[in-house]
């Protein structure tokens, strides 16, 4: 079979490798969609170490093999990529950290084969741990499962933000990461809900998703200034993963406001620590998710309060593939793209 793996800045390779059979207490699983992540795109634009594994870690399609012993899951059972639980070995959670377990929350991604981790999900088929599958509920389409594994990313960034009924929160940045973090921060009880976002086709489709207002960049310090009377936003969200916007984050708070980092920029930010400092700002920075996340996020993905069909805006092929991420890298109108892989 033939699996895309990103290779460095700028360079894609379509990879010729053999069809997948499960490790012990492992599965075998057939993707039918995978999402490209901003991540993947990062790392084609700015190279740098990524792993063959992270290609592709946005998937979901359904069991095709069963190791020995397996019982979790079955031949045709619908499945998405999930995290395993705590591992209880490593220092995390030796000293009681289990949440922040390092082999659980990094362990995202692709094969288990050998300890090669060949590839990800950007191939028809993928061998993992059966730990590392969460089963799909039947309410939930295929495209939307393919987004679970980003929706939990938003979901776990607005748990951890102490956000409270009726704040007036702020999402800075609609894509895949904003536009899911918005519908968070909505069922969590926003009281008003500003998205900051520079792409029309975006702000159209988070005002389809429930913002209260979207606006550009430009007119979102006045705007919010005017909507709290001068005060300042009780929650800000920052989805875009930028250097730049950590800064204007932070000038979209009140006093005393949370301010959630959820976008991951790999370059380093510069921010002024005054403002930071002088507005009391407290400061959570959320990255990846928790096992148990998954099952809590896709039930409230299946029963429609979080929706990621209209976040879906293209599905691609293989061949097609390194052209939808050039595409995404250099600013595409595109929002979330698909892989299916056996088109």
């Amino acid at each position: 079979m033939r699996a895309g793996v990103i290779t460095g800045m700028g360079a894609f390779e379509l990879r010729e490798l053999p069809e997948p059979d499960p490790r012990p207490e492992g599965v075998v699983v057939d993707i039918r969609y995978c999402g490209i992540c901003g991540t993947d795109v990062q790392a084609y634009q700015h190279g740098g170490a990524y792993p063959a594994a992270l290609c592709g870690h946005e998937w979901a399609g359904t069991v095709s093999k069963v190791a020995a012993g397996v019982t979790r899951v079955k031949e045709g059972d619908r499945v998405c990529v999930s995290i395993r639980p705590a591992c209880g070995e490593c220092a995390e959670c030796r000293a009681g950290h289990g949440d922040w377990c390092v082999p659980a929350m990094m362990g995202l991604g692709g094969s288990d084969p050998a300890g090669s981790r060949a590839h990800g999900g950007f191939a028809p088929s993928i061998a993992v741990g059966a730990n590392r599958v969460a089963p799909v509920p039947r309410g939930l389409s295929d495209e939307a499962a393919a987004q679970v594994e980003p929706a939990t990313v938003a979901y776990h960034g607005v748990r951890k933000s102490g956000m409270r009924l009726g704040d007036f929160a702020v999402v800075q940045g609609a894509g895949p990461i904003g536009l899911l973090t918005l519908q968070w921060v909505r069922a969590a009880g926003a009281g008003e809900l500003v998205v900051v976002e520079p792409a029309r086709e975006r702000r159209a489709i988070a005002e389809v998703l429930g913002a209260t207002t979207v606006v550009t960049p430009e007119e979102a310090k006045a705007v919010v200034q005017e909507r709290t009377g001068g005060l300042g936003a009780d929650a800000v969200f920052e989805c875009v993963g930028r250097p730049d916007t950590i800064q204007t984050a932070g000038d979209f708070a009140r006093r005393g406001a949370r301010l959630t980092i959820i976008g991951l920029s790999h370059r380093p930010a510069t921010f002024d620590p005054g403002v930071f400092l002088m507005k009391e700002l407290d400061v959570h920075c959320s990255i990846a998710y928790q096992h148990a996340e998954f099952e809590t996020a896709m039930a409230m993905m299946a029963d429609g309060r979080v929706r990621a069909e209209p976040i879906h805006t293209a599905t691609v092929g293989l061949d097609g593939l390194e052209s939808a991420i050039q595409g995404l890298a250099a600013g595409t109108a595109e929002t979330k793209v698909l892989l299916d892989p056996r088109s």
